[in-house]
Formats: structure tokens, sequence, C-alpha cells
């Protein structure tokens, strides 16, 4: 039997123009907010045509790791936006067919320690954060839209008072996948947005006392009142989370 090979891939040419300023990037050679060269120049530079060049700034752009400045011609180093890159991520998590139940469930393992770790790292302005989204999913008695926003606003204060970027990034996914169904349970289900409203007192009121078990118990308390709540408005959680 003779020995089998795979076929080599050949990358097209802009794909590794934008892998070479990519590697430059992301080891920091060039910083945020550094100007990238001209075109012509880095047409120049790496022997290509410029049209390749735009071709690479284009797909880079498109993740985020660079952007033209108002009035700039030049590229500038940028930084991919959290609520960009969580986009991502849901758009291909809905893709991987993920459930509700998948997605509760993993809320229960994350938000509990993200309160906890809060309660420690929390600043006076955290608080005032935390605290307002409270007030104003509080004060949203018939919006039903206004009060999912809100609510998923109070989970990012909370996953904000940590200070830690990869817990903020890490939940940020989950929380755009649960708006929907937040929406049907607070239409649904007559007593949810007073079960939501003191879950969320509560925890401020930990966050405020530095109580980090406070804190973790009633965010679990509150993640599990999801479910039963779900389960009252007859939400299938074995059902795939759409895009919507």
């Amino acid at each position: 039997m003779s020995v089998q090979f795979d076929q080599i891939l050949i990358e097209p040419a802009y794909r590794k123009v934008a892998s070479a300023i990519a590697e430059r990037i992301l080891s920091r050679s060039l910083r945020e907010g550094d100007r990238l060269p001209p075109e012509t120049e880095l047409a120049r530079q790496f022997g290509v045509n410029r049209s390749t060049v735009r071709e690479a700034l284009r797909e880079l752009e498109s993740r985020g790791l660079v952007k033209r400045r108002p009035g700039s011609k030049l590229m500038s180093v940028s930084r991919p936006q959290h609520h960009a890159v969580a986009a991502g991520v849901r758009r291909a998590l809905v893709l991987h067919d993920v459930t509700f139940m998948e997605v509760w469930e993993a809320l229960t393992i994350l938000e509990p320690p993200i309160a906890e770790a809060a309660a420690r790292a929390r600043t006076m302005q955290d608080l005032t954060s935390v605290a307002a989204a409270t007030e104003l999913f509080a004060g949203d008695n018939a919006d039903s839209e206004r009060a999912v926003h809100h609510t998923a606003e109070f989970f990012r204060c909370v996953g904000r008072a940590t200070h830690n970027q990869v817990l903020g990034l890490a939940q940020e996914p989950l929380l755009q996948l649960l708006e929907p169904s937040l929406r049907v349970l607070i239409d649904k289900v007559p007593q949810a947005r007073s079960r939501i409203a003191t879950a969320q007192r509560r925890i401020v009121e930990a966050l405020q006392a530095r109580e980090a078990e406070g804190a973790r118990n009633w965010m679990a308390k509150h993640i599990r009142d999801f479910r039963k709540g779900f389960e009252i408005a007859a939400i299938d959680l074995q059902h795939r989370v759409t895009a919507q």
C-alpha cells in the first residue's frame, strides 16, 4: 500500500499579509493607536499589489485589529471590543446548536463565582453602577424590552466589578443568548419581575458589605430561579437557541 499525503493548501497572498501584520500586533510590536504605513508603502515592503494590501486590511478591520480614524487615510492598530468579540462567540454557539439548558447550566457555573469575586474587588464606582442597574430594572414596570436590557446590564455591572476582563468576556456571549428567553419569562410569569428585583437588591447588599459568600449564594439562587421561571413560562430548555 502506497503512502498517501494531503494536498498542500495554498494561502492567498492577502491572508499572508494579514497574518504578518496580525503577528506584529499580537506580539505588541505594534500597539493600540500606532499608525500603519500607507497602503503603497505596505505593498512595497511585502512585494505585493496594493489591492492585496487593501484586502488584508479589510480582513484585519473585520477582526477588530485595525481601524481608520475619522479624518485619517491611514489605518491604526485597535483592540477588538468585548461586545463585538462576544457577538462572534454567540454566533458560533448558535451554529453549534446550543440549547437553553446549556446556556442556563453555564450561567450557574459562571455567575456565582463572578458575584463572589465582585464582592472582594468592587469599588465605590462599581457599587454605584450595579445599584443604578437595579433601580432601572425596578422602575420598568411596563416595558419588557427595557427590563430585559436592565437585567442583562445588572449582570454586566457585577462582572465589571470583578476587574477581571476574562470573566467579563466569558459572561457576555451567555448574556446575549439569555436575553430572548428573559423577554418571554418577564412577559409570561407575573412574579418574575419581583423575584428578579429582590435577588438584585440582595446581591447589591452583599457587594456593599463585601460579603463574598452572601453574594455568591444569592447569585446562585437568582440563576436557579430562572429555570423555575422558564418552566412556568413553558420554555423548552432542550430547545436550540436561535440567533434572535
